[in-house]
């Protein structure tokens, strides 16, 4: 009887192996190593582009950007601008649902849209959207946005994950507050599964996703602050994509038959921000010593091995109302120079805060910086620490801001100046947004303010012109470079890519067949 039974069980899991009757086979997992424990899950939160990127996969917002740098319909099939530019009217997709079950509709945009522009929650780039003055709900799929002002850049400013849209209906559960998101609850293709801080974000796939469904049932974002450790981890097949490897491996990368290598062009700056209002570095004199007491060129070609280009304006070339200011070339006497007539001595202490794992090269390159100003007569003390804690310290209101110099990386979520004009606009001073200089100055303000209001793309451009070539002279960075976005991955996998906001697409990565 036992040897019968036997026999029946073998039977029935040999018929199930071959005709699909057995259990499900185990879930398919993309693995994803990244630099730095995303800060916030909050949408309305986000700071930097990579806790956006990987928010990506959970929230979708009205319009998003294509691989050229264009405005596409996402939740917003459509919209239309009105004749004197102070509406825009969003017509919603049907039939699309939160993760929740919740539909997407014009009031829960509201709701998200209210959110954002609400004082009582911290939204750190909240100044995109500053000139709507009311959000309509014309009728259950219909949108209307009414403006203070026109604001040109706005339907491409939609495409940020600031704006990103979450579930109203997700505000007392799952940790979630009307002030502060834990949990994200969206439409993407993915849905938040669970995170252990500083290690792991897992997302599971949504099956009830209204767009193409992706191949992978599980997205694994792994927090791994080394870049060689990412590297190592990408060789061994523990992952199969990694941002930001070290830079001094690309060469041999590129040569590896087992993985690719994307070197994306992107928008970000990389640059050193001095805090314009604490000692020593008041005077426009000390800062444009610091910008010619660096050998940048070197840098570049000795740390980043090439992946970046010099900056020779206060944004780089591939935003709308870029024109090309000038140069700090390296004179460390006149470095020097400078520093003794702002009245600052040799053997100034100072200290330079810098990431690691959020940059190219990031802390290497802090280091070599720091060299440099050693050359040039100041004692400087390089400090790091996680991205949680570096984006809290530098974003302190000015009152409690002890802060001089810190490393800093900006990459517009749009190709337009405006966004790049909010770290020397001083409305944007911490905790209002994210100009951690704190600098001011009435003409640039002024020249922002205008530029944001123009239609006219021609005086828009001559506007923000006229504002980069007084930033550049005042120097309330250190200018550094525009930073390429290295993505390595797998050859056993495709469909990898990038966007021209510096951000990675692999939403519908799948093995090669």
């Amino acid at each position: 009887m036992r040897r019968i039974l036997i026999l029946a069980v073998a039977l029935v899991l040999g018929f199930a192996a071959a005709y699909g009757g057995s259990a499900a086979p185990a879930p398919t997992t993309f693995r994803i190593a990244i630099g730095i424990d995303p800060d916030t899950l909050d949408p309305a939160q986000t700071t930097t582009t990579t806790a956006a990127n990987v928010l990506d996969y959970v929230v979708e917002t009205l319009t998003t950007m294509d691989s050229e740098g264009k405005t596409q319909p996402l939740l917003a099939e459509s919209w239309a601008v009105s004749p004197d530019g102070k509406s825009v009217t969003f017509t919603l997709r049907k039939n699309v649902r939160f993760h929740d079950g919740t539909p997407l509709t014009a009031q829960a945009v509201k709701w998200n849209l209210d959110r954002v522009l609400d004082p009582k929650v911290r939204v750190p780039i909240r100044a995109p959207y500053i000139p709507i003055s009311r959000v309509e709900v014309v009728d259950p799929l219909t949108v209307r946005l009414v403006l203070k002002d026109p604001a040109a850049y706005l339907v491409a400013a939609m495409t940020w994950t600031t704006v990103g849209i979450v579930s109203p209906a997700s505000v007392g559960k799952f940790g979630n507050t009307y002030e502060n998101i834990v949990h994200p609850i969206g439409t993407g293709p993915y849905v938040f599964g669970s995170r252990v801080k500083g290690e792991r974000i897992v997302l599971e796939k949504f099956p009830r996703y209204w767009g193409k469904k992706p191949f992978y049932d599980r997205v694994v974002v792994q927090i791994v602050p080394e870049a060689t450790s990412r590297e190592s981890l990408l060789l061994a097949g523990q992952v199969e994509m990694i941002i930001l490897p070290p830079a001094a491996d690309i060469p041999a990368l590129q040569k590896n038959p087992n993985v690719k290598v994307l070197l994306a062009k992107g928008d970000r700056s990389i640059f050193i921000a001095i805090n314009t209002q604490r000692p020593p570095f008041q005077k426009k004199e000390a800062r444009q010593a610091l910008n010619y007491a660096i050998n940048k060129g070197a840098i570049i070609r000795s740390i980043l091995f090439g992946a970046a280009d010099p900056l020779d304006a206060p944004m780089p070339p591939v935003l709308f109302g870029y024109c090309k200011t000038g140069t700090y070339p390296y004179n460390p006497s006149k470095a020097k120079s400078l520093l003794a007539e702002a009245g600052i001595s040799a053997g100034t202490e100072v200290e330079l805060l810098t990431p690691t794992g959020r940059y190219l090269q990031d802390f290497q390159a802090a280091q070599a910086i720091a060299g440099y100003l050693r050359e040039a007569g100041l004692r400087v003390n390089v400090r790091t620490m996680d991205w949680p804690s570096y984006i809290a310290t530098i974003t302190k209101p000015l009152p409690e801001n002890q802060t001089q110099m810190h490393l800093l990386g900006w990459a517009p979520a749009y190709l337009d100046a405006h966004q790049q004009m909010l770290q020397f606009w001083s409305t944007q001073w911490p905790p209002a947004g994210l100009a951690t200089t704190f600098y001011k100055n009435p003409r640039v303000d002024e020249l922002i303010e205008a530029a944001s209001k123009e239609v006219n793309p021609e005086r828009r451009k001559d506007l923000y012109c006229q504002a980069s070539k007084i930033i550049w002279d005042e120097a309330p960075w250190i200018f550094l470079w525009v930073q390429r976005f290295p993505i390595v991955y797998s050859a056993k996998v495709t469909n990898i890519s990038s966007l021209p906001n510096e951000k990675f697409y692999a939403v519908y990565a799948e093995p090669v067949r």
